[in-house]
């Protein structure tokens, strides 16, 4: 008994320090086909609610967009990590994504006792986009332009649907898609969502849940984790080649976040129970955590 009681003790300075502040956190697609899991992680957000941290979550769902694409007889096809998208891939971003995914967290969190709104970018013109001209370095060292057809990439965030909802005791629940000066919906990376709207937000954190523990200096081994980095140090790895392929759009996005004013940005598994409650409420924390540095 006394041991629970240390633990809740523990956590009370964290409650303090986070009580009325924001928390943008990312959920990775690789948790939607993980019901309990999931379940889990959901009742934890609602906890961090319930104790007075405003909650917003932003979601990827690709697996299960792939895999629907591909019931439909259609190939997902990816550049470096981005899924080319054209008008047909698009139909099914709206359909799972700002669909399906999004109302199955937000019944999730509701279970739990919480009050969740799903919303898209597109909803009251909260993430305005452009169309992105991505740009990639061929084996032989050419710089060609790839065509990813409904991609977007950030323009500008208008936070103010996202503001009231919190700020009325709502937990946000967004989906990553954009809408441009033509009124086209365009798919844009989820990890940048995240950070643009942790930026927008002047958010305490920014937390990215994915199926890896953290930026490892080896990717095999999993103690050599590092356990915090800053902006500067970040870089370095960046350049050294030991943060490579998949890992980098995610640390670019707690870049973007830590530079324009987000104190404090982690990566950290989702594939494990509890891991929101450990890297808020307790000392040790866990994943990499990311901050701007001097």
């Amino acid at each position: 008994m006394q041991d629970r009681a240390t633990i809740l003790l523990e956590a009370l300075p964290y409650i303090q320090e986070f009580h009325g502040k924001t928390i943008v956190i990312k959920l990775g697609g690789s948790l939607m086909g993980k019901e309990k899991l999931l379940d889990a992680m959901l009742r934890d957000i609602v906890l961090l609610s319930y104790v007075g941290m405003k909650i917003v979550i932003v979601h990827g769902g690709g697996p299960e967009v792939s895999e629907e694409m591909r019931k439909l007889g259609k190939k997902p096809k990816f550049v470096e990590g981005l899924r080319v998208t054209d008008e047909k891939t698009m139909e099914i971003l709206h359909e799972q994504l700002a669909g399906k995914i999004n109302k199955e967290i937000v019944l999730g969190i509701n279970k739990h006792g919480g009050r969740a709104v799903g919303i898209s970018g597109m909803d009251g013109n909260l993430i305005r986009a452009h169309k992105l001209l991505y740009k990639t370095t061929t084996s032989k060292g050419r710089e060609v332009e790839v065509d990813l057809g409904l991609v977007g990439e950030v323009e500008q965030i208008n936070p103010t649907v996202i503001n009231y909802l919190v700020g009325t005791g709502y937990i946000p629940v967004i989906a990553p898609i954009g809408i441009d000066a033509d009124g086209r919906s365009l798919n844009i990376n989820a990890d940048v969502v995240a950070a643009e709207l942790a930026a927008s937000m002047r958010a305490k954190k920014l937390i990215l849940l994915t199926d890896v523990i953290g930026v490892m200096r080896d990717p095999k081994d999993e103690k050599t984790l590092i356990s915090q980095l800053t902006a500067e140090e970040t870089q370095k790895l960046i350049q050294e080649g030991i943060i490579k392929k998949g890992m980098i759009p995610k640390i670019e996005a707690c870049l973007r976040a830590v530079q324009s004013g987000v104190e404090r940005t982690h990566i950290i598994s989702g594939t494990a129970p509890h891991v929101l409650l450990l890297e808020i409420l307790t000392e040790r924390g866990i994943g990499t955590m990311i901050e701007r540095g001097k």
